[in-house]
């Protein structure tokens, strides 16, 4: 009886067996091929995908890279950059400065609170009944009453002191006109929602809110009379009372917010300083007063 190892050996080294068919590799001689072990082991390697050149370019051609850099998925050229990071006024500031939430807040208390004081912005508010004395208040610190009544004034003068105090208070009525309609120009700040437009004259600045020009007008005029007229104590307490209910009327009829009244004051309250230290006179500006004595 063959042991085991004798018939491994001998299909190992290519015996026919009944289904070995003499075309077959093993059923060779080795004459022919030096047995049909090496002739199986060099058949092998010649169909090795690593050997093969017709199997290495259909290994490549199906290869994730290969077909990334056969069939691009864009035109051919430079590989666009990758979007930036969007600018700074596109990006949602989420985390708001302390002075931008304080200025937020006191402009919301400031329309609140002008809505509240406007109790005469129209006749069926709750002081409607007052309106048209709030609107006499009105014209009495209105720019164009000031300017004809100080040009005529100047124009039956006949003392050079009277004279000088009058080209100053022209000077300073038509400084705070061109101070007023830059800044309204400037700031576009409309006026309150519940005002009721019907002014004594107005111009084309005359829509926006900021600053208050009676307010800047009233403080203005009340320093100057302070302080180049010889007045008595009551007077110059109806002088500081009448510029500071003409400045509380514009909020209440609704004309303005209370930040364009309180701006307005500081403003006519300054404007009085520059014309102090330009204060107009024959000895430095002697061509002016020259005018008004011929006229």
């Amino acid at each position: 009886m063959p042991s085991p190892r004798r018939s491994a050996e001998g299909r190992a080294l290519g015996a026919p067996t009944a289904n070995s068919s003499p075309g077959s590799p093993a059923h060779s001689s080795p004459a022919h091929g030096g047995g049909g072990r090496f002739e199986f082991q060099s058949l092998l390697g010649s169909r090795a995908p690593g050997t093969d050149p017709t199997c290495a370019r259909l290994r490549a051609s199906e290869s994730p890279v290969h077909r990334r850099g056969s069939f691009p998925l864009t035109g051919p050229g430079p590989v666009p950059a990758p979007p930036g990071p969007p600018p700074d006024e596109a990006r949602m500031n989420l985390n708001p400065s302390f002075l931008g939430i304080a200025l937020r807040s006191l402009l919301a208390i400031d329309l609140w609170l002008s809505k509240k004081l406007g109790v005469c912005a129209g006749e069926r508010s709750a002081w409607g009944s007052v309106r048209p004395l709030m609107k006499l208040l009105e014209i009495s610190g209105h720019g164009i009453p000031w300017l004809l009544g100080t040009l005529y004034c100047l124009a039956r003068s006949d003392s050079w002191a009277g004279r000088e105090v009058l080209t100053n208070l022209l000077f300073a009525l038509m400084l705070d006109l061109l101070l007023v309609a830059l800044l309204k120009g400037l700031v576009r700040r409309r006026r309150p929602a519940h005002n009721q437009m019907d002014m004594f004259f107005t111009l084309s600045v005359d829509k926006y809110s900021f600053p208050s020009g009676h307010a800047t007008r009233a403080a203005l005029v009340a320093r100057f009379i302070l302080n180049h007229l010889v007045l008595a104590i009551p007077l110059r307490v109806l002088t500081v009372l009448w510029a500071f209910v003409l400045g509380l009327s514009r909020v209440m009829l609704g004309r303005h917010n209370v930040t364009d009244v309180a701006f307005g004051f500081v403003l006519g309250y300054m404007q009085y300083s520059i014309v102090d230290y330009c204060w107009l006179s024959p000895h430095n500006a002697p061509v002016l007063f020259a005018l008004w004595s011929q006229s």
